[in-house]
């Protein structure tokens, strides 16, 4: 499913404009972005939790030339879903 068909969706479901949705959608998303960048977590409780990771220096290995190459520390975007969203998802 894609961004188009989670508003028409929703959409439907809520018998709200598509419009109307997908502004909602776009600002939601963009707020658990804004608040993550900052490094802050952002749950929702049921579903799961946005948050920074760091990842630490390692050394990698390039794989056309087998030569070892350093790969610098970073924090990266992680999402961690929820004990009813992973009970939703395991039962399939």
């Amino acid at each position: 499913m894609n961004k188009e068909e989670l508003v028409q969706e929703v959409s439907r479901k809520t018998k709200t404009s598509q419009k109307q949705v997908a502004e909602i959608l776009t600002n939601a998303i963009a707020t658990i972005e804004k608040t993550v960048a900052k490094g802050k977590k952002v749950t929702l409780v049921g579903f799961g939790t946005f948050e920074p990771r760091k990842r630490a220096a390692r050394v990698g290995r390039n794989p056309q030339t087998g030569k070892e190459l350093k790969i610098a520390a970073k924090t990266v975007p992680a999402f961690s879903a929820g004990k009813k969203f992973k009970e939703l998802v395991g039962k399939k």
